[in-house]
């Protein structure tokens, strides 16, 4: 399990980073916070009463907002083609 969770990161950081090792800019982060989004969808799906997880997903969603506000204020361009390809 941690080991395909591992290649899914590495294939998000080469789909949307500028290289291999481009963790820090915001359309990576932003993939990898909805990722991890999902994630936190299915597993609340099954443990509804999950009260911390709840709250985690929250801040996360409250996080990738932000990161899409910086990023459509700083590139259009940029902020179109990650709603694009992440279907937000």
């Amino acid at each position: 399990m941690a080991r395909i969770f591992k290649d899914k990161i590495q294939n998000i950081i080469t789909k949307f980073g500028k290289d291999n090792n481009d963790t820090g800019s915001p359309e990576v982060q932003i993939a990898l916070l909805t990722e991890e989004i999902l994630n936190l969808n299915k597993h609340l799906q099954s443990n509804k009463g999950d009260k911390n997880s709840k709250r985690g997903l929250i801040l996360k969603i409250a996080r990738r907002k932000k990161l899409l506000r910086y990023l459509k204020v700083t590139s259009y361009s940029r902020y179109r083609k990650v709603v694009k390809e992440l279907r937000l």
